[in-house]
């Protein structure tokens, strides 16, 4: 055969073959014998069809991929490949070939399961995971236009353009000024960590590149560990299961790249005003003219609950000049406020989701070539690091962001008025090395002209910081840097404990000990736990004070756009704005500090921040028997909603797994959710060193491992590297490998 897949120690897989296409062809049935079930979720939350067998709680999402278009956005980028790209067509259709002849197997070799790593990896035919057994599923099948669906579905709320909801939310409480205060990454966009190191500040005179994606942390994971090798190119890095190649961090041997999310805004909202006519529905455009817009409906199938008879409910699709509407519909409210919101973003614009970047990363010798690949990048958008083995640096940005008005970037705009049109889109801005290095954190940098809300510097800080310790850096030293634990936004609460006066002992007490705590997150630390739990108490009074709390009442948009509007995790993650600003709207937050230090130290934490600061890995069919949530809930402290804001796509299950160290502003960025929850559903999605003065030096782990079939010797073999923060080899010697299967 012309294909062979072989397997290191940690089960993952080296693929071999003669062409492109071969290999193509060949990573699809890889991924569909070792992430059957990932794929089938990935495929129906694509397709809008995931109630059919997760039930209501998977409604809203379904309705949202629907009316957004999702799957025709990505039929109409698949046609647009084969007519302008039919090289990079092709490329996917084998991708797709491989995966649905991995999906149909019915019979694999198998390997008794270990507790240690094997060289092969025990994987029944996909319809027997036990997911399948437990939904009466069986592998469905993937079109061509598949793998587009499920960029465009994983990277849709990417940007968090329902963050303009909380924006015009916010300003109709309590005034524009109120933007900025809360001006800081929402749910799910932040976290990710990545630096470039130039030769100069090595020990072998050659780069290192090293970070951790940040995302929900889901089991199987979101990165698959792979190596791709054919005559063009040998490729090792972290795929997306369901997209062919690497595209988001991968080393060519000779050169390197990673990312992290830029904070870009390149998606907008438009309020529409909407009537229905004898021939379907229109939309009032910028001209003051009725202009008719497409219409159909479509039927979401939804599964019963605990085998209850499910049902079927109708969606109306709508699309208007802007966009697809997602929310609402032509019945406006009684006082004429519009009822009707629609998205614009680029791919439906466009018809290109940047696949035609692809092959030409693989094929990658010098950064020049990924710097050109790069010029093909739609979304997301990134801020992009690399470096070669000729001592080539590059550090930019990659992706599409359309020109327009600035109210366009900061919130939903009236369709029926003239200014806020797209015109052309922004060249991505560059950027340089300080002192050797090049920091990437969601940070302001290079992106900025380009978004509004960035995260806060303090993970970009202490990383320089960190990196400006040592003169000469080797690959071995960088898990160093991943597992940081000191917390930069503690300042901001500490500092204001220092003038309270008048408290109980108890609270003195507890005060005098927050201030000489070393401010490190690490899960065995008492004292971390203790600033937690100041941290959840003064966010919960925050939120609950009159002058706030009627914003916790959100507007009436879908559920899943909710997570944007939720006013507590808004207090907890602005909660540094909101204690350093100059007036917080009369607000007596020194009261409010005082009451929660005396709280906490009438209820104190019984233990370390590890047993309540747990790893939540999101999984499509939860345990059935899940265990509470270890975070109290003090009885003196306002009630909230015990389920985590999240994207409702991912719904967090409860069931708490390791212990964890770090929080949401430390380098090792595993986030609570502040006066929610202490439950971490994201982390760092892998990490990653990059060797450029030696591949085989490169190191590499996930939070989970390389299969996603439970039972597996290679399900969870990855878990105590990464929660001890240490890394795998990356092996790509063939040699070394043990053969499993010609393809």
């Amino acid at each position: 055969m012309s294909a062979k897949t072989y397997r290191d120690a940690w089960g993952i897989p080296h693929l071999r073959a003669d062409s492109v296409l071969e290999l193509a062809r060949a990573q699809g049935r890889v991924t569909a014998r070792d992430r059957a079930w990932q794929l089938e979720v990935e495929r129906h939350r694509a397709e809008g069809t995931s109630a059919s067998f997760l039930g209501p709680g998977a409604l809203s999402w379904d309705r949202l991929a629907r009316r957004a278009r999702l799957a025709d956005t990505a039929r109409r980028c698949q046609a647009a490949l084969e007519a302008k790209d039919p090289e990079t067509a092709a490329w996917v259709r084998a991708y797709v070939d491989g995966v649905n002849e991995g999906l149909s197997e019915t019979e694999r070799p198998t390997t008794p399961a270990t507790s240690t790593p094997t060289a092969a990896t025990s994987t029944p035919q996909a319809a027997a995971a036990p997911e399948f057994t437990r939904t009466g599923l069986t592998p469905g099948r993937w079109e061509p236009w598949t793998p587009l669906a499920v960029w465009l579905a994983t990277h849709i709320l990417f940007a968090g353009f329902p963050a303009k909801l909380w924006r015009e939310h916010i300003t109709t409480h309590l005034g524009p000024d109120a933007v900025a205060l809360f001006a800081t990454d929402g749910p799910g966009t932040a976290g990710s960590n990545g630096w470039l190191v130039s030769g100069d500040r090595t020990t072998t005179g050659h780069a290192l590149i090293a970070g951790d994606p940040h995302r929900w942390i889901e089991d199987p994971g979101v990165y698959q560990q792979i190596h791709l090798s054919c005559p063009e190119f040998d490729v090792v890095g972290l795929a997306v299961p369901g997209i062919p190649g690497i595209a988001h961090f991968g080393h060519t041997g000779t050169v390197a790249w990673a990312i992290t999310n830029a904070m870009s805004d390149y998606q907008d909202l438009y309020h529409e005003r909407l009537r229905r006519t004898g021939a379907g529905v229109e939309a009032l455009g910028p001209d003051g003219t009725w202009h008719r817009a497409a219409r159909h409906t479509e039927l979401i199938t939804v599964a019963g609950e605990k085998g209850t008879e499910g049902e079927t409910v109708e969606v109306e699709v709508i699309e208007t000049d802007r966009g697809p509407v997602i929310a609402g519909g032509p019945e406006g409210l009684d006082d004429g406020t519009p009822a009707a919101l629609s998205l614009r973003y680029p791919p439906r614009v466009t018809a290109d989701l940047g696949f035609g970047a692809l092959l030409p990363l693989l094929r990658s010798r010098r950064v020049a070539d990924v710097d050109r690949a790069l010029d093909a990048w739609a979304e997301p958008v990134n801020v992009v690091q690399a470096a070669d083995t000729e001592g080539g640096l590059l550090h930019r940005v990659a992706g599409r962001v359309p020109v327009r008005a600035e109210t366009n970037r900061l919130r939903p705009v009236p369709a029926w008025e003239p200014g806020h049109a797209w015109d052309g889109w922004h060249t991505p801005p560059r950027a340089g090395l300080t002192d050797g290095v090049a920091v990437m954190a969601n940070q302001r940098g290079p992106a900025t002209p380009l978004g509004i809300e960035f995260a806060p510097p303090h993970r970009a800080d202490r990383i320089t910081e960190l990196l400006a310790g040592r003169e000469r850096w080797s690959a071995g030293d960088m898990p160093a840097i991943h597992t940081d634990t000191r917390l930069g936004s503690a300042a901001a609460l500490l500092d204001r404990l220092t003038p309270l006066t008048g408290l109980t002992p108890g609270a003195a007490a507890l005060r005098d000990r927050l201030l000489s705590w070393d401010r490190h997150m690490d899960a065995d630390s008492a004292d971390a736990a203790h600033y937690a739990a100041l941290r959840t108490a003064v966010v919960r009074r925050l939120a609950a004070h009159p002058v706030l709390a009627p914003a916790s009442v959100p507007p009436a948009y879908p559920e899943v756009l909710q997570p944007w509007l939720a006013l507590v995790p808004r207090v907890g993650h602005a909660l540094e704005h909101l204690l350093r600003a100059e007036d917080l709207y009369g607000i007596d937050r020194t009261a409010v500090l005082r009451a929660a230090l005396e709280e906490v130290a009438a209820r104190p934490p019984a233990g370390t921040w590890g047993d309540t600061h747990r790893l939540a890995a999101w999984r499509a069919l939860p345990d059935p028997t899940p265990a509470p949530d270890p975070t109290p809930a003090p009885d003196s402290t306002p009630a909230v909603d015990s389920t985590p804001a999240l994207d409702p796509a991912l719904t967090l299950t409860p069931a708490p797994g390791p212990r964890l160290s770090g929080d949401h502003d430390c380098v090792l960025c595993t986030s609570p959710v502040p006066g929610i929850t202490d439950l971490a559903a994201r982390g760092p999605a892998a990490r990653y060193v990059w060797d450029l003065a030696d591949r085989s030096g490169s190191r590499w782990a996930v939070p989970h491992g390389a299969s996603g079939i439970p039972g597996s010797p290679h399900h969870q073999d990855q878990q105590p590297l990464w929660l001890a923060g240490e890394l795998a080899p990356v092996v790509t010697d063939f040699d070394q490998l043990t053969k499993e299967s010609d393809v």
